[in-house]
């Protein structure tokens, strides 16, 4: 079982930056892909980014590929998304999950989710 518990929201600018971290628990952080998903207000879960177990494989949604990098540190058992040219429609809820699909997109691959960090850009 992963326990994962993300970090690092907050209030930006829009055209800002700012990165958010997963922290799980648990020996097995490595065996399992992991993925950020976000939710607006008033809106569903939507898939953001995902990356393999080794780090060797990432996806984006299209709406962030090019702005967003996923990344991890499987020595600190950290997932991070690093989010460049922040716009007001980036405003969510973020969430990181852990699944042993390698670039899944789906909500319904994931097995594990933390709890959510807010991130909120302004215009």
């Amino acid at each position: 079982q992963v326990q994962l518990v993300e970090s690092g929201g907050g209030l930006v600018q829009a055209g800002g930056s700012l990165r958010v971290s997963c922290a799980a628990s648990g020996r097995t952080f490595s065996s399992y892909a992991m993925g950020w998903f976000r939710q607006a207000p008033g809106k569903e879960r939507e898939f953001v980014a995902t990356i393999s177990w080794s780090g060797g494989y990432t996806y984006y949604a299209g709406s962030v590929r090019g702005r967003f990098t996923i990344s991890r540190d499987n020595a600190k058992n950290t997932v991070y998304l690093q989010m460049n040219s922040l716009k007001p429609e980036d405003t969510a809820v973020y969430y990181c999950a852990a699944t042993y699909y390698t670039g899944s997109s789906r909500l319904d691959k994931y097995d594990y989710w933390g709890q959510g960090t807010q991130v909120t850009v302004s215009s």
